[in-house]
């Protein structure tokens, strides 16, 4: 599954929808209040923390006709945080590191808060 394509003096790179949503998880999962990624049923409507092997069933990666990254995020997190603190957080981290990481624009980021859990 291709999410885009460049072209350099040397030859052509292609990053899949599959690494770049590795990476991202990766980058959400080391912010703060954001215990981990998010799978959900919604024949039942619950939503089950993933692991780590497993966390790219929590986001989304799309690529629009200007190739633009739209990134959808799935999360639990910690019980007691600020979810507009965490939100904004992990959208600035995410956007520097992706963008850093592929090259490309991230037009935007949503974030779908799918439950909290109490961390000992």
């Amino acid at each position: 599954m291709r999410a885009s394509s460049m072209n350099t003096r040397i030859g052509g790179i292609s990053i899949s929808r599959e690494v770049i949503a590795q990476y991202a998880g990766a980058v959400a999962t080391e912010c703060f209040g954001v215990v981990g990624m998010a799978s959900v049923n919604v024949k039942e409507g619950l939503a089950k923390l993933l692991k780590r092997d497993n966390m790219t069933r929590g986001i989304r990666v799309m690529v629009t006709p200007s190739h633009k990254l739209r990134l959808d995020f799935h999360v639990i997190v910690s019980y007691g945080v600020s979810i507009m603190a965490v939100s904004d957080n992990l959208i600035e981290n995410v956007r520097y590191k992706v963008e850093e990481f592929t090259g490309m624009e991230i037009e935007k980021i949503n974030i779908y808060v799918e439950g909290v859990r109490v961390i000992d």
